[in-house]
């Protein structure tokens, strides 16, 4: 199942594996892919992949959440445009496929270098504290729409196949759809909470009508009602909203959903079960597993023509492609999704394919890439990538700080 192709719209996806969007926080300050980021890229052209899901791209430049994150822009087009082509040769020639190049769209909000959120909330304020001057307005929203659409235009110009509208993990349109208390018309009942991101689907839809519009989506934050979307309020999933989100989202034309779950600045181990770290978190691994499965297969159940995504995968290590392909085959989802595991272990899928595959080179499950990038540094693999190793020892691990 691993291996076959999947026809999606007017494309045919090579064959089921995403490497799931990583930010390294490695681009050139203005935006453009740095020495680093092409390296990663690179790698991920040479896996084997049939879809490859680049990392959160800024609409704009107060969107960002440092000053090294992606942001394709009028004047470094060029350079995404080259390593575009620069992989999809190296997929052709080591390979023998096109891979399906995504470019995720997102406003970092809460996240930014000035923190933009869209209401008061004390769960996130207790480790990042903020006043009402961050509260962005009504009419500041309204003008992201057109944002979204410009980056789109860029987006398919350069050569991507298809625009993710991002909306996770507390970003600014995840954090709209918990804001029932926000007055306005972005906030209160189900339509307003959720009007930013349909309106910038929509946008994005009338600016590049050949390109498909996809979406990673946070389907439950694991935080109580009313601080978290689909949640109640113990904190537990209650899918009633984001199915009511999803069948607006599909009668809008959004074919191909990426699922994750929970905030990585809250509850990290929610969308990245942990093995070991100094991180301890307050559920075994096998339980956050089986809520993506459960998660998934509610949404695939009910959405049997919508592409579905799996995420959460990176933690099985030596039974990493034995539960992708059970997966896939039980039809939790038609596409799985790896994320840490393509920093670990780029390669793993052609290795695979070759009866090659090496259990010792996976992912470890620690979260150490998140760590580096919390720190503010680049980040990668500091288990098996000796740069980033090195880069964890002189700017964490002596710091003494949890992951």
């Amino acid at each position: 199942m691993l291996q076959k192709p999947l026809l999606f719209g007017n494309v045919t996806i090579a064959n089921r594996v995403v490497f799931q969007p990583m930010e390294g926080c490695d681009c050139r300050e203005d935006g453009a892919p740095g020495e680093l980021t092409a390296a990663k890229y690179m790698r991920a052209a040479a896996s084997g992949a049939g879809t490859i899901w680049f990392e959160a791209n800024a609409v704009c430049p107060e969107g960002r959440t440092n000053p090294r994150q992606m942001m394709l822009t009028e004047e470094n087009a060029g350079a995404f445009a080259a390593l575009l082509a620069d992989m999809r040769r190296t997929a052709r020639e080591t390979c023998g496929i096109r891979p399906f190049f995504v470019l995720q769209l997102t406003h970092s909000g809460r996240q930014s270098m000035r923190p933009m959120i869209a209401y008061r909330n004390p769960v996130y304020e207790a480790t990042r504290p903020v006043t009402g001057d961050n509260v962005v307005t009504d009419e500041y929203l309204a003008t992201l729409p057109e944002r979204y659409a410009k980056s789109a235009v860029l987006a398919a110009r350069v050569g991507f196949d298809a625009v993710d509208v991002k909306c996770c993990h507390g970003y600014l349109f995840a954090e709209l759809l918990s804001a029932f208390d926000r007055p306005g018309a972005y906030g209160g009942p189900f339509e307003n909470r959720a009007r930013l991101y349909l309106d910038s689907i929509r946008a994005v839809q009338n600016a590049v009508p050949d390109t498909p519009v996809v979406t990673r989506l946070g389907l439950c934050d694991m935080i109580p009602r009313p601080w978290g979307f689909g949640t109640d309020e113990r904190g537990e999933p209650d899918l009633t909203e984001p199915v009511r989100l999803i069948e607006r989202l599909t009668a809008a034309g959004v074919g191909m959903l990426n699922v994750t779950l929970g905030n990585p600045y809250y509850n990290p181990h929610i969308n990245r079960p942990f093995r070991a770290g100094a991180y301890q978190p307050p559920e075994p691994p096998e339980a956050g597993l089986a809520r993506f499965v459960q998660v998934e297969t509610r949404v695939k159940e009910r959405f049997p023509a919508l592409v579905v995504v799996g995420s959460g995968l990176s933690y099985y290590r030596a039974d990493l492609m034995e539960q992708a392909e059970k997966q896939l085959q039980s039809g939790v989802c038609d596409l799985v999704g790896f994320g840490r595991e393509t920093l670990a272990y780029p390669e793993f899928y052609r290795d695979h394919l070759a009866d090659a595959f090496d259990a010792k080179k996976a992912c470890v499950a620690c979260s150490k890439c998140t760590a580096l990038m919390r720190r503010g540094c680049v980040s990668g693999c500091a288990v098996f990538n000796e740069y980033y190793k090195k880069l964890y020892e002189e700017n964490v691990t002596c710091k003494k700080q949890p992951l």
